[in-house]
């Protein structure tokens, strides 16, 4: 289990995925900022102090807070080549006992999208998941119509499951959502047959 004294961070063969920091305000207010129109049909509606420090500080803290409960491992997504912030990626609602699961919610910078990290980064945290957390059960959520999440997802041994309706509140309004899951021993679609 995530333990108060445990830091946090997967590498990878390009990124480090790892906690926010408070020096990272500048960097992520801007990529936010300058991804505004491409993040916000996706997400819900952002408050009006979305993008100020105080806003972010107190993400920060929740971040280490979550981590430190076991409840959730927020991550940014950072470039080991330059350093640069590339978007997020937080494993949450991390359930214990008779679930052992959790749930994958993530973001990329407009400039930094289809160049493969973000899939570099699920399958990364998905591996974490199951080999360091001991989970067995990973899910994702996203609109029907984001092709481009969905196709990820795939690739990343994600399964469809279904349509969750009125899922969540995106840009405004209540959205339905195709689910997915990853799991740790799949067996779904196979049987003993030879």
């Amino acid at each position: 289990m995530l333990g108060s004294r445990r830091k946090v961070r997967i590498d990878t063969e390009q990124l480090t995925l790892r906690p926010p920091i408070h020096g990272d305000f500048r960097a992520w207010s801007a990529l936010r900022r300058d991804s505004e129109d491409f993040l916000k049909p996706w997400e819900p509606t952002w408050a009006s102090d979305h993008l100020t420090r105080k806003a972010f500080t107190n993400r920060v803290y929740w971040a280490q807070r979550a981590i430190s409960n076991g409840t959730a491992m927020p991550l940014f997504l950072i470039r080991r080549e330059d350093d640069a912030l590339l978007g997020a990626i937080t494993l949450d609602h991390i359930k214990r006992g008779p679930s052992q699961s959790g749930i994958t919610g993530y973001w990329m910078g407009a400039p930094f999208v289809r160049q493969g990290y973000m899939r570099e980064a699920i399958q990364a945290v998905v591996h974490h998941a199951f080999t360091v957390l001991d989970l067995s059960r990973i899910e994702a959520g996203c609109l029907p119509e984001n092709t481009a999440s969905r196709r990820l997802l795939e690739q990343c041994g994600y399964k469809y499951e279904g349509v969750a309706q009125s899922y969540l509140q995106i840009n405004g309004r209540w959205r339905n959502h195709v689910l997915y899951a990853n799991l740790r021993n799949d067996r779904r679609g196979k049987t003993d047959v030879g």
